[in-house]
């Protein structure tokens, strides 16, 4: 399989994370692929131009985290429950650290324009969102695919929006997230500094 991916995307590093704690990421080819540069590779194998993009044995492509996270991580339900309670417990964890992933990035490509061109109000409400998700955050036990989500995506606050000090709002949520940052998973796909 061949994976398209940035080493400054959070989505991509949930998705290579994740490979690494399944034991699978031997199987992947890594593809480095900047979005912006709209590579011809990338294109043709996903019209939407964004990465992760992940093309199969068979050559078929599956894009967008979430749904190369659910293709990796199917049958192991410490990860990712099939059914049940635990399944919706690990999706909205996900879905939150994703939302905070998206509110970063959202952030951050804002802050690039021209200060001219900046919106204000966008930026404050992207901002007051990340605090608000990191003050509500609770992982679970394990470390599933919430806890994966969750900890890129608060290592992508640390890499793009340092200024927000998001340990402040969260303490325990920060005492967690030291622990996972030296899961070698976590650390061997960190962010170029």
């Amino acid at each position: 399989m061949q994976l398209f991916y940035s080493a400054t995307s959070p989505y991509a590093r949930k998705v290579r994370v994740l490979a690494i704690e399944l034991g699978v990421d031997k199987t992947l080819e890594l593809i480095e692929a900047s979005p912006l540069s709209n590579p011809p590779a990338l294109l043709a194998a996903n019209p939407l131009g964004k990465i992760p993009a992940l093309v199969r044995d068979d050559g078929s492509v599956l894009f967008d985290s979430p749904v190369i996270c659910e293709y990796l991580a199917a049958g192991n339900e410490a990860i990712l429950p099939s059914a049940g309670e635990a399944r919706w417990q690990v999706l909205r964890l996900q879905a939150l650290a994703d939302g905070l992933m998206d509110a970063a990035f959202s952030r951050t490509m804002e802050l690039r324009r021209p200060e001219a061109e900046r919106s204000p109000s966008w930026i404050a409400r992207w901002s007051e969102g990340m605090v608000r998700i990191v003050a509500t955050a609770q992982p679970g036990e394990g470390f599933g695919l919430g806890e994966i989500a969750l900890t890129v995506a608060l290592g992508y606050l640390d890499f793009r929006c340092g200024d927000l000090n998001w340990r402040d709002h969260a303490p325990a949520l920060a005492d967690w997230y030291a622990a996972q940052e030296k899961r070698p998973s976590v650390a061997t796909t960190a962010p170029p500094v």
